[in-house]
């Protein structure tokens, strides 16, 4: 799931865009590179957010995975592409 992009069903967030910066025992550490910048990600249970299928870019994604320093630019430009596509 690491790299998927997600909206929060519940809590003050609802209908919110995040990326999964990683996933732990039923929780996900959510990213959006304003509030929740990648080193304070926002931790969330599974139940209450959906999954979208699409991932960011490779190049972020292998970031993501490996573990590499992940800048919240990097991230809100995921985002912003994200929502581009599906205007």
């Amino acid at each position: 799931m690491v790299g998927q992009f997600a909206v929060s069903r519940a809590g003050h967030d609802k209908g919110v865009v995040y990326v999964i910066a990683a996933q732990e025992d039923g929780y996900v550490f959510l990213c959006d590179g304003k509030s929740k910048n990648p080193d304070r990600p926002k931790k969330k249970k599974l139940k209450h957010i959906q999954p979208v299928r699409q991932t960011v870019d490779e190049a972020l994604l292998h970031k993501l995975r490996q573990g590499e320093t992940v800048y919240p630019e990097e991230i809100r430009y995921a985002i912003r592409q994200y929502n581009k596509q599906l205007q």
